[in-house]
């Protein structure tokens, strides 16, 4: 029993003792916010990308899954660590999807209908990746089925009574989906974040939106219904977000537009998707092209050493568009070697990536326009399965995680950027 006199000067001493966790609880979480310098947007200067007024070459990844895995707590955590271990690589930019359209952890449940419990994931995301330095780039629907995709939209309006046709491709030219995705992108450019409170059309952790991932319209070859459609959408979202860089999301096909330029396609398919590399990255709302490196995918009897010249003559060309017709920078935001070829051996997807650096790495030497390279795909430990074929775990293959270690300094030396704290203490360490 405590003395009655006593208990005044025991209240008194528990204020203070409370008073006393609650700074030290949020005083490191202060001197970090205030210790940041602001984030400025990224930014295009002719072919380069720059921040602050200095030039950005991109060593980044892949990890589609963050807002899938940030809806559940259990899995939530795997998000900042994998941010945390790109981080510690030295890698500035990761490209993952912003959109799950229908089906399980739905962001948009039905056309107009969000999953609030969903986009607190994506806010999460991103804050969390503001947290460690890393910026997103954040695809916007899928030309596949994988979440949904274009053919989700079709199936919304089929059901709905107003799509005009079956075809997946009904996607680009249905009126009645082209508003729902419209009013997709309105929602989320001008989605309040959660966490942070910032719009995310105002936020810089944002690297840039692409506008579709891998858009193939094979119903017209002669790629006028994508060429219309990119420019609607692209001018839409830039009437809401002009603070953002743009992209289409191309593989990087010629298409017939450019016929001086279809004997560098991998073969006479890819010239039939309805897609023109040039044609498509030459919209005046588009701020960068994208190009995707899957020789395993494109060829079906090539050895590895065709594979490996023809990726340099793949990512030559680009680049030489982008400097000469495009005057835009080349962003290559995928590229991966199987590990199902049948000749697979583990030096050969190290050999793949140090080619693949080396292009960009001398481009970015002579201020050409190779922006940078997005590996697909990173994962952290058990997560087999959401890996595929060319997913990696980055601290468990030594001689890839040395790689793109040195990537970053080489790339961080280009730039001037090896004086910023992290990639001075990285770079030291390499040394």
């Amino acid at each position: 029993m405590v003395p009655t006199r006593n208990r005044p000067m025991l209240r008194i001493l528990g204020f203070f003792i409370c008073a006393a966790f609650i700074y030290l609880s949020f005083r490191d979480l202060w001197l970090n916010h205030k210790g940041k310098a602001k984030l400025g947007f990224v930014k295009r200067n002719g072919t380069q990308f720059v921040v602050d007024d200095k030039p950005l070459y991109v060593n980044g990844w892949n990890s589609y899954w963050f807002m899938d895995h940030a809806v559940d707590e259990h899995s939530r955590n795997l998000v900042g660590e994998m941010l945390e271990a790109g981080a510690k690589m030295g890698l500035t930019v990761c490209r993952t999807w912003a959109f799950n359209d229908g089906g399980y952890n739905a962001l948009q449940i039905s056309p107009g209908r969000f999953d609030e419990r969903v986009f607190q994931a994506l806010d999460h995301v991103i804050a969390e990746a503001r947290k460690h330095d890393v910026r997103l780039l954040l695809s916007l629907v899928n030309n596949l089925q994988a979440y949904g995709g274009k053919t989700q939209y079709v199936n919304w309006a089929w059901q709905e009574g107003v799509g005009v046709s079956s075809s997946n491709d009904s996607f680009f030219f249905d009126p009645s989906i082209r508003n729902y995705f419209k009013n997709y992108l309105k929602v989320l450019l001008t989605r309040k974040n959660s966490v942070t409170g910032i719009e995310y059309r105002n936020d810089p952790t944002i690297f840039a939106w692409e506008l579709i991932n891998e858009p193939r319209c094979t119903t017209d070859v002669s790629g006028k219904t994508l060429q219309d459609w990119i420019e609607e959408m692209t001018g839409f979202i830039k009437s809401i977000d002009d603070k953002h860089l743009l992209t289409v999301g191309l593989e990087g096909f010629y298409g017939p537009n450019s016929p001086k330029r279809l004997t560098v396609n991998p073969e006479q398919w890819a010239s039939e998707l309805g897609t023109d590399f040039v044609q498509n990255s030459n919209s005046s709302n588009i701020d960068f092209a994208s190009v995707h490196i899957y020789p395993d995918h494109w060829f079906h009897n090539q050895t590895f050493e065709e594979k490996i010249k023809f990726v340099v003559k793949w990512m030559q060309s680009h680049i030489e568009d982008g400097f000469k017709e495009l005057k835009k920078p080349i962003l290559f935001t995928e590229f991966g070697l199987s590990n199902l070829n049948k000749d697979y051996e583990p030096s050969q997807r190290e050999k793949f990536y140090r080619i693949i650096f080396d292009v960009v790495y001398k481009s970015a030497k002579r201020k050409k326009s190779g922006a940078g390279t997005l590996v697909w795909q990173l994962f952290m430990e058990g997560m087999e399965t959401f890996s595929d074929d060319f997913g990696i775990v980055p601290h468990e293959q030594d001689s890839i995680y040395k790689l793109m270690i040195e990537q970053s300094c080489r790339l961080g030396k280009v730039t001037g950027r090896l004086k910023e704290h992290k990639l001075k203490e990285l770079c030291s360490h390499k040394q």
